[in-house]
């Protein structure tokens, strides 16, 4: 059968349905790839160096004839896996696959060539891989209108921002696509953090669900996203700068609960992990905490009063976010809560006149 050739929107909208192959090694694929899209490597990370080599130092043809040498033995196993794939993806006739590599060259061209052949449905990406990181950079400086959400820590914001994506509000969570709180503790129960282009792929696929650019190339987004008030840091991610700025001049709400409400439901969560990993987060912050908060921190960790360790660090936290607060100087909605429940909570937030 032909094979077709896409730009990357017509592309993202035909992986919705159609299974994605990514090409490229499988050091390229770990590294950043398009969220969704399986790894089909044509060569490994070996065989490709030594294919680059060849091509650089020797000639294209030569290289090209060592790509053949471990391309050629593997057809019928590539065949098999995309045969298998799409038993996953429909249980009717169609044949349409997706396929991918870095610029849309020879690796996707060949593996295009195979699965034509054999009789797939195939579809290119136009510019590979890199033509997809070009439209992610895009979407992440789009003008978006948020809905910013803060608080001091131990608010429960993230599960006050879930709640509202179960009532099928527009959410970002930051926090969950960088799989990491923000604090010293963030990386406590959470996955390892994606790379930063991964992470940029991830937040941008989460962003096109929320918008629309009509055929005159304008934007549309039909309501506000909420998002949490964030640092750009968020562990070892930074939040792009176009995104950040976006979210800088976005409509502020604050939740404002009493300390104890906030401490109770920080030990619950942060109670169960491993003191290890506490003791370890609460030295990173010993410079800025203090050698004698620090001590106490840790030796009511020790003693297992976890209830007065996580105190001293509340009244830590709750320092940084009065700073940061004074520092910036935008107007906020404050809505007064007596308690951390998510579901009560989105409620005040979405109905803030209401008492």
């Amino acid at each position: 059968m032909p094979v077709t050739k896409v730009d990357v929107s017509t592309f993202l909208e035909l992986a919705k349905s159609n299974p994605v192959f990514d090409v490229r090694s499988p050091q390229e694929y770990a590294y950043a790839h398009i969220p969704g899209s399986l790894s089909l490597p044509i060569f490994n990370d070996e065989q490709r160096a030594e294919i680059g080599t060849t091509y650089k130092q020797i000639s294209r043809q030569d290289a090209i004839k060592i790509g053949l040498k471990y391309f050629g033995p593997q057809l019928n196993t590539y065949v098999s896996i995309v045969e298998e794939t799409l038993k996953k993806y429909t249980s009717n006739n169609n044949q349409k696959v997706l396929v991918h590599c870095w610029r849309g060259g020879m690796r996707s061209g060949a593996m295009a060539w195979l699965l034509g052949f054999y009789g797939f449905d195939v579809v290119l990406l136009e510019g590979g891989y890199k033509a997809y990181r070009n439209d992610v950079l895009h979407r992440l400086g789009l003008p978006y209108q948020f809905n910013v959400l803060g608080g001091y820590t131990g608010s429960g914001k993230t599960e006050v921002l879930l709640e509202l994506k179960k009532q099928h509000h527009a959410v970002i969570d930051l926090e969950g696509i960088a799989c990491h709180k923000g604090s010293s503790f963030g990386a406590l129960g959470m996955k390892e953090q994606p790379s930063q282009e991964q992470f940029e792929n991830n937040l941008a696929q989460e962003l096109t669900g929320y918008f629309h650019i009509d055929e005159a190339q304008n934007f549309h987004q039909p309501k506000p996203i909420w998002i949490e008030n964030e640092s750009q840091r968020i562990g070892l991610i930074n939040l792009p700068k176009p995104f950040y700025e976006t979210i800088l001049v976005g409509k502020v709400f604050v939740l404002n609960i009493p300390f104890d409400e906030r401490l109770k439901f920080i030990t619950e969560y942060y109670g169960k992990f491993d003191k290890d990993k506490l003791v370890t987060g609460i030295m990173r912050i010993q410079k800025r905490l203090g050698g004698l908060d620090t001590k106490n921190a840790i030796n009511f960790l020790l003693e297992g009063d976890v209830t007065s360790c996580f105190k001293i660090l509340l009244s830590y936290y709750d320092k940084q976010y009065q700073q940061s607060a004074e520092k910036n100087s935008r107007q906020a909605i404050i809505i007064q809560s007596v308690v951390v429940h998510a579901k009560a909570n989105a409620s005040l937030l979405l109905n803030p006149d209401v008492k």
